[in-house]
This record gives structure tokens, sequence and C-alpha cells, in this order.
């Protein structure tokens, strides 16, 4: 170690001394989270600019959360700038897992909102709807409970859609359908326990929607291979198993994130899908997917106990969700300089569906793969195969011109 290292780092001890033997604890914490040595380095390194802050500022251990709270007025601005609040919020989080400063106090969504909560139980057990559906919900009759309240007596006709005018007209169309969609299926429940008078959620207003008016979004079969070339390397091993994933089999975001090793059936090639009404489904595991997934397993996931496939590749390690699956899908249309419009997973689940029907595949066959409920769903796709869009085509019953 260099003299000038040394110093640095006899700096920071002496002015993280204070908050001793916590910081200690702190770095066996961040190790647990498989963070990498340089990373602890920096982390304590910025804890040591906010510990000066704290402590000047009066601040003592049993004081550390209120500091937290009034330091988000000092460290703002750019990321450089509030990279310190970062590294105390990991140190107060380790404070609290190891029982050192008492654990936050949040109230549940049953104390805030009982009937939201009791919505919410009632909709995964009676209807089985998952819970980030469920999580799109929620800020919409958030809203609406505090416009309207918690007694449905209140939800008169004239109110409902007054309500429902004036949370959507700030936003497009698709956002208005999503607020019409969550305020309906919250009455239909009210009216299914018997508290609200039957048909009160034919009150929610409809928005314009024409049916298998829009063209797919999808990507031609280059524009997916140069997706596969921007993956290659043992460094992008996850992320090409994820595309391969999304654009050959048409997997939802959230299918790819909840995929288990249990999910994997190697001997018959087929996974195993959960769909959003919690129906179990299968489909088959190609040699391509399963090498790139094996290629994830045994050269590059990191070390974890869970039974989740995909993991972050940077710490702290944990299980992805549907929004890491989208970031790295929007990341490697970056790497290939693809222009597009839309950026997120499903349009990799359009991708797939599109080169299933120019493939020969039937518009049923593709609605099995897509596991569409509903095959007017997948008539969407007829569209972009002009073939079979002259085969459903109605003969013209106008006068031929002259």
């Amino acid at each position: 170690m260099t003299k000038r290292r040394y110093r640095h780092r006899r700096s920071v001890d002496a002015r993280i001394n204070w908050l001793q033997p916590h910081v200690d604890e702190f770095k066996s914490w961040l190790t647990e989270r498989n963070y990498s040595a340089p990373t602890i380095s920096e982390v304590v390194r910025l804890l040591a600019l906010w510990a000066d802050w704290a402590r000047a500022a009066g601040f003592g251990i049993e004081t550390l959360v209120t500091g937290f709270a009034a330091s988000a007025v000092i460290f703002r601005g750019g990321k450089t700038t509030r990279a310190p609040q970062g590294a105390a919020k990991l140190f107060i989080a380790c404070l609290r897992e190891r029982n050192i400063l008492a654990p936050e106090q949040r109230p549940s969504l049953e104390d805030l909102w009982p009937t939201l909560a009791a919505f919410r139980s009632w909709m995964r057990e009676q209807r089985g709807i998952k819970d980030s559906t469920l999580d799109t919900y929620q800020g919409v009759l958030i809203d609406l409970l505090a416009s309207l309240g918690a007694d449905p007596i209140a939800y008169t006709a004239v109110a409902i859609r007054s309500f429902v005018l004036d949370r959507a007209k700030p936003h497009g169309r698709a956002r208005a359908q999503g607020i019409t969609v969550a305020t309906r299926a919250y009455l239909k429940y009210l009216v299914a326990i018997g508290e609200c008078p039957v048909g009160r959620e034919y009150a929610v207003p409809g928005f314009a929607n024409w049916q298998l008016a829009a063209i797919p979004r999808f990507l031609g079969q280059a524009d997916i291979d140069r997706l596969f070339v921007v993956c290659d390397g043992e460094e992008r091993l996850r992320d090409r198993a994820i595309i391969l994933l999304l654009a050959r089999l048409g997997l939802r975001a959230s299918e790819v994130a909840n995929l288990t090793f249990g999910d994997i059936d190697w001997v018959n090639s087929r996974i195993k899908l959960v769909g959003k009404v919690r129906r179990e489904e299968h489909l088959p595991l190609t040699q391509d997917i399963g090498d790139a997934i094996l290629a994830y397993i045994e050269r590059a996931r990191p070390r974890l106990e869970t039974a989740r496939v995909f993991l972050t590749d940077i710490a702290p390690i944990r299980p992805i969700g549907r929004i890491a699956v989208k970031c790295i899908v929007r990341r490697a249309l970056d790497r290939a300089e693809i222009k597009s419009v839309h950026r997120g997973a499903h349009l990799l689940r359009h991708s797939a569906a599109t080169a299933m029907l120019r493939s020969g595949a039937s518009l049923s066959g593709v609605g099995a793969v897509l596991r569409h409920r509903s095959p007017s769903v997948t008539a969407l796709y007829a569209k972009v195969d002009m073939g079979l869009l002259s085969e459903i085509a109605q003969p013209w019953g106008g006068r031929l011109p002259c």
C-alpha cells in the first residue's frame, strides 16, 4: 500500500471513528451482500463525508435517522451530490438489521386503508389476480378513497363519473383506460360483497378504444439478430438468456423475472409458466434457450441461496424484477443502435408472435404460445401477414369502378 493511499485510509478511519464499532460491522454486512472490496471502500468514503456533516450538525448514533432525514436537503442535486446520502441509507439499514437501531415503522396498508387491503385479499383469493396487477390498481384506488371516502354509500354514479374523468384528465388514452379498469374492478368487488347496488360499476365512463385499430409493434429478424450479437460474451450471458426467452417464446417481463429452477423441466425440455390468473401452462425449452440458461448458471450466475434463476450482476445481489428485465432490453437496444419508439420487453413478445406468424404458424398456434385467453387478442397479428389478410378479407360489396 502506497503512503498516499495509507494516509487517505487513515483519514477516512479517523473521520468515522465516532461511528465505531458499527463501521466494521457495516463492512461485514456489505461483504455478505457480495459488494466488492473496492466498492466497500468507496461506500465507506462516502459515509465519512456524510458523517462529517452529521457530527457537525450535532447528530449522534441514537439520532442518525433524524439526521438522515435532515440531510436530504443538504445532499440533493445530481448523482454525485446524493452519493453520501445513499451511503448513509445503507449504513442505517445495516444498523436496523443488526437491531442497533429500531426498525422503520411504516403503517401497513391494513392500517391506512383497511377496505383496500380487503379488496386485494379478495382479488387474490377469488379471482387469482397477481400482486403486480393489484399494484397498478392501488394508486388509482387510494386516490378514489381519498376523494370519495371509504364509505360506499358516497359512491353515487355522479361521484364515480366525476372522479374518473378528473383522474384521467392529465393522461393519454391508455392510462385513462387503466384508471377505468381499476375503478370498475373495485366497484365490482363492492357489489359482490353487497356494499354497493348491483350495476353501480356501469357508472364508470369509458374511453374510446377501437379494437384491433393499432399495428403491433415489433422488430424485424435483422434487428433481433443484432440484439443477440450485442449480448455475446461472458459478461452478457444473463442478458442473452433473458432476451432469448423474450424473443423466442414471447414471455412477459414478469414471467422471466419470476422464473425458478423448479419451473425448468430439463428431462422433458419444457418450461412451466404461471400466467396472469395463475393458470399453469408449459412451453418448449428449445436448444438455444437451454444452452443460454445453462451457460449463465454455470459461468456467470452469482452464488445466492434462492430458487430464482436470474439475479442482479452487481451488489446487492438479489433476484431481478420485471423492471430490471425491461431495463436489460432497453440497454441491449441502445448497444445495438436499434431505433424504436417502443423500447420495453413487450416489444420482443410482439416480435416473437410476428416471427412465428411469418414462418407459417397459424393464429391459433401463436395464441397458444402467447397464452392468450381470447382469439380476438391474437387476431391483431394478422395485420403483419398480407397473405393471411387476403385469406380472411371479405369481398367488396359495392360496384366496380368504370
